[in-house]
């Protein structure tokens, strides 16, 4: 069977966690592949909501197995904490398989991570603090510490050892902060490895084999494609890819196993951070979309940044992701707007641009041109197909179909797993 990308296609927090929960019946693996704990997906079954920042959202569906692969960042003391947190609730997670090959951020990570960003004052990225960025920059200078190492504790010791020397120079001669005590991060993450050998296994091979069986992989990225290290807004990025490539890279599936490529996007836009953002909103109106919709980061507790529907985008989405299909979220925080703003293109210096410019500063000066679409009253929360939608929504669902070049094949029209319009089958 194909291997199916699920991503997002604005700048996170859309609400992938949401679409995988939904296929999480009908697909037998879910891959988280890359990221780490600065992002979160919330589910919501039934009355409760589960928050999950390294899982897959597949782990919430009992016959799905969940595969934290190779691409991804873990930090094991969340990881423990969240498998504990779902444990007492009641969800089974003795079915989590863990790559080999996935690196470990440490305690020195998160606090480079830290003191850096302060360092950068007016000028800061906006990361989360986690030490997602610092565990990565140790991964390319092939000083990093994967998953496997904490089996061999002496080759352990050696790789933190020799990490410390350099992050200690920097921590204590550049950031005046004291370093790092060696044996207190070598106790630490030998004592991880025996929670979490029952987990971890070959996932290429896993996953290769379970494709072989006929076996449907969802392949779950985390953030959205605006953060990609490669093709979003630089500097103001993750650091690694949650576009579709970084799919086959971060799970050991060939790009040619991918079949489809479905892109979670809102029915406005929202981003946590600094950064460009065109279609932000600093009034009555980004306040009432922050605030209806729950605009609140899952991992950092931040306010997010609100704005309208944003085509180019979407559009730019599309071309870097290889989109097959749109799963719009959110449609029911529109409900009670009289008119909605749908960014069509930009006012760059006063010329229109129709896509997403490829300079950096182009896009820090770009303005939306918006078109006004009539918006609906009626509560949308009920709805099950499209008809069952009211004939503005429906226009709206058609227009930003139409003007972002994907079709939309689910809608989101509350937070409930059940709260969806299937338009076309994703699986």
């Amino acid at each position: 069977m194909p291997a199916i990308v699920l991503l997002g296609a604005q700048w996170g927090d859309e609400g992938k966690g949401k679409a995988t929960d939904l296929l999480g019946d009908r697909v037998d693996y879910v891959v988280r592949y890359q990221g780490g704990n600065n992002a979160g997906h919330t589910v919501v079954i039934g009355d409760q909501k589960y928050a999950l920042h390294l899982l897959p959202s597949g782990i919430l569906s009992p016959n799905v197995v969940p595969v934290i692969g190779n691409g991804v960042v873990i930090d094991p003391s969340v990881l423990m904490q969240e498998i504990a947190g779902l444990n007492e609730r009641g969800i089974d997670t003795s079915k989590l398989k863990i790559s080999t090959n996935a690196h470990l951020i440490t305690p020195y990570h998160r606090t480079i991570d830290k003191v850096s960003e302060r360092f950068l004052g007016n000028s800061k990225i906006g990361t989360t603090g986690r030490g997602i960025g610092p565990a990565y920059a140790d991964k390319i200078n092939r000083i990093g510490i994967r998953v496997q190492d904490l089996f061999d504790p002496s080759i352990l010791r050696q790789k933190i050892e020799g990490a410390l020397r350099d992050k200690n120079q920097v921590l204590i001669k550049v950031f005046n902060r004291k370093g790092i005590e060696l044996d207190e991060v070598v106790e630490e993450y030998l004592a991880y490895a025996q929670v979490l050998r029952p987990y971890v296994t070959d996932t290429v091979l896993l996953l290769d084999q379970a494709l072989k069986a006929n076996k449907n992989v969802l392949l779950e990225g985390s953030q959205g494609t605006l953060l990609d290290v490669d093709h979003g807004t630089y500097p103001f990025v993750t650091s690694s890819n949650p576009t579709a490539g970084g799919a086959s890279t971060g799970s050991g599936i060939g790009p040619t196993k991918i079949t489809r490529a479905i892109g979670i996007v809102k029915a406005y836009t929202t981003r946590v951070g600094s950064g460009p953002f065109p279609t932000e909103l600093f009034d009555e109106d980004g306040e009432a979309l922050r605030r209806i919709g729950g605009e609140v980061g899952v991992t950092t507790g931040r306010n997010r940044r609100c704005g309208w529907y944003d085509a180019p985008i979407a559009r730019y989405a599309v071309r870097v992701n290889g989109l097959t299909d749109f799963f719009l979220t959110k449609l029911d925080v529109l409900t009670g707007w009289e008119k909605i703003p749908v960014c069509v293109a930009y006012d760059i210096d006063g010329t229109r641009v129709e896509e997403l410019p490829s300079s950096q500063s182009d896009f820090h000066h770009a303005k939306p041109i918006y078109e006004y679409l009539p918006g609906w009253k009626e509560d949308i929360t009920g709805a099950r197909t499209l008809d069952d939608l009211p004939a503005n929504a429906r226009a709206y669902v058609k227009f930003l179909e139409d003007i972002s070049q994907a079709p939309i094949s689910a809608i989101g029209v509350g937070p409930g797993r059940d709260e969806t319009i299937s338009v076309r089958d994703l699986i």
